[in-house]
């Protein structure tokens, strides 16, 4: 459900296939290959006007890795992590693993699932040690522009000790006029963690590869940290990876229009059911519907009360997997997703359209 449908570019793979015939299977620094630190350095100059040196670059075992380290080499137990619900499944279970206390501000589809500058002020206080969002946001697709970036930051710069952890996983499949990083906002790079990786743009999940950029003194923590949990990433992931961000950029923006395509033709096939609550999500792969319209409802056979009963339902009756909303944060929703073949989609919207029909 959660990673791209499309094989990894073949060029990629031959450039692992390259790397293992020439032996280079052997361990690696702990927070990554030289030559690939460089490559990361240089995207975050050119495409996120973001300026690190190697040495501030931690390349981890998937991008969840580089929040795990930030997150065990920044929370002292009681201290205070600020969540945008919805939010990414293991964002939560991460600062609770860590001895944080999550404060989750809550939004709906009635803004987009996004919060504003005066939600996030009431949240802060002299224990926030962290916040952590992404954008484009799994599981509701939103993005935060340039003036909602700009808004937060003039609030973060009230509380000077609070660390941002943005998660920019979903960039390269952002159907709004730009992503915008937000350590590139004015005043705002020596307080972010800017987390990125492979699986998504580049449709590497199995590869398991992220990344993190932030101020030399989180690299250096998060590089302690990784080296007694796994060390370093595999070599030849990371030799694919130096090709994929030298030459992979027209693949990615192939795929991208390929998920706007698909967004636009799973969102046409759902209006067309009565009851369903939808936005126009503007990054990602997801789409996130509030369901609640059905709450009370029956078939017959099973009633649906909350979101968890409406994903079990589709899964029995209609045979269309889906997450239930509770998991990111809002009971009201439900997660699906359209990395899938135009035929796929317009089953599964068939499929739920004539499950849904007999609730009542």
């Amino acid at each position: 459900l959660g990673e791209p449908d499309f094989d990894t570019p073949n060029f990629i793979k031959e450039a692992a296939y390259d790397a293992l015939k020439h032996g280079n299977t052997k361990y690696t620094p702990v927070p990554g290959l030289m030559e690939l630190r460089k490559a990361i350095c240089q995207k975050f100059l050119t495409e996120n006007n973001l300026h690190f040196s190697p040495s501030q670059i931690v390349v981890s075992n998937g991008a969840k890795q580089s929040i795990f380290n930030i997150c065990m080499a920044t929370i002292n137990p009681g201290d205070e992590v600020i969540l945008l619900a919805p939010y990414w499944v293991s964002y939560i279970e991460i600062v609770k693993f860590a001895g944080g206390v999550p404060k989750v501000i809550k939004s709906d589809i009635s803004t987009n699932f996004k919060t504003n500058a005066d939600e996030l002020r009431s949240f802060l206080t002299e224990k926030t040690k962290l916040l952590i969002f992404s954008s484009p946001c799994n599981p509701t697709g939103s993005v935060y522009g340039i003036d909602e970036l700009n808004e937060m930051a003039d609030v973060l710069k009230e509380f000077p000790n609070v660390l941002v952890v943005s998660d920019e996983i979903y960039e390269y499949i952002n159907f709004s006029s730009s992503h915008v990083s937000f350590g590139a906002i004015e005043g705002m790079e020596e307080r972010t963690a800017t987390i990125n990786g492979f699986s998504k743009g580049y449709a590497m999940t199995g590869w398991r590869l992220g990344y993190m950029g932030g101020p030399q003194w989180l690299a250096d923590a998060c590089n302690k940290v990784q080296g007694q949990v796994t060390s370093g990433a595999a070599s030849f992931s990371q030799e694919a990876a130096i090709h994929a961000l030298k030459n992979g950029k027209e693949e990615a923006e192939k795929m991208c229009v390929a998920f706007k395509q698909r967004r636009d033709l799973l969102l046409s096939k759902l209006h067309e059911i009565p009851g369903l609550k939808l936005n126009r999500p503007e990054g990602a792969f997801y789409i996130f519907m509030d369901v609640s319209s059905y709450f009370g409802k029956s078939d017959g056979k099973q009633v649906i009360n909350n979101a968890d009963d409406f994903a079990e339902a589709m899964l029995t009756e209609a045979h269309v997997g889906m997450v239930s909303g509770g998991a990111f944060g809002d009971d009201q929703c439900v997660r699906l997703s359209y990395a899938a073949s135009d035929e796929q989609l317009k089953m599964a919207a068939q499929r739920i359209r004539e499950a849904l029909s007999k609730f009542h």
